[in-house]
């Protein structure tokens, strides 16, 4: 079975009506295979030149190594709409999910009331016990 990104690029139709950095976005998963394009992200595709961002400069060198194989591939997939070079950027770095809220509540004796009326009554009169 075919993946989608090959698919898409052999079409004919696809190529009137998809721009050549679409067509290269849904062919670069399948021209790469899953675990580098989970690392890396298509930039641009214009004049022959495919811009892909990488994590950081181990990806960046390792990749630059592999592009040879890697322009082979689209070539396979795209025909005339192949990129003629790569160029591997490194990208912002992207923050991991957060397990912990970021913004921590500080606990106070006010949480030990459990009515939430009473307990804003609590605080504002706290509040302004505080200002005065």
């Amino acid at each position: 079975m075919e993946r989608a990104g090959r698919t898409i690029a052999k079409l004919k139709t696809a190529h009137q009506h998809l721009t050549v950095e679409e067509l290269t976005q849904a062919a670069w998963p399948a021209a790469v295979g899953k675990r580098l394009a989970g690392r890396t992200r298509v930039v641009s595709a214009r004049g022959g030149r495919l811009v892909v961002e990488v994590e950081d400069e181990v990806w960046q060198r390792n990749l630059a190594a592999l592009s040879p194989h890697i322009l082979k591939n689209l070539a396979e997939m795209l025909d005339a709409a192949a990129p003629a070079r790569i160029e591997f950027r490194v990208g912002v770095p992207r923050r991991p999910p957060q397990s912990e809220p970021a913004k921590q509540r500080i606990a106070d004796e006010s949480d030990g009331i459990a009515d939430p009326g009473l307990r804003r009554i609590y605080i504002n009169s706290r509040r302004k016990a505080q200002a005065s």
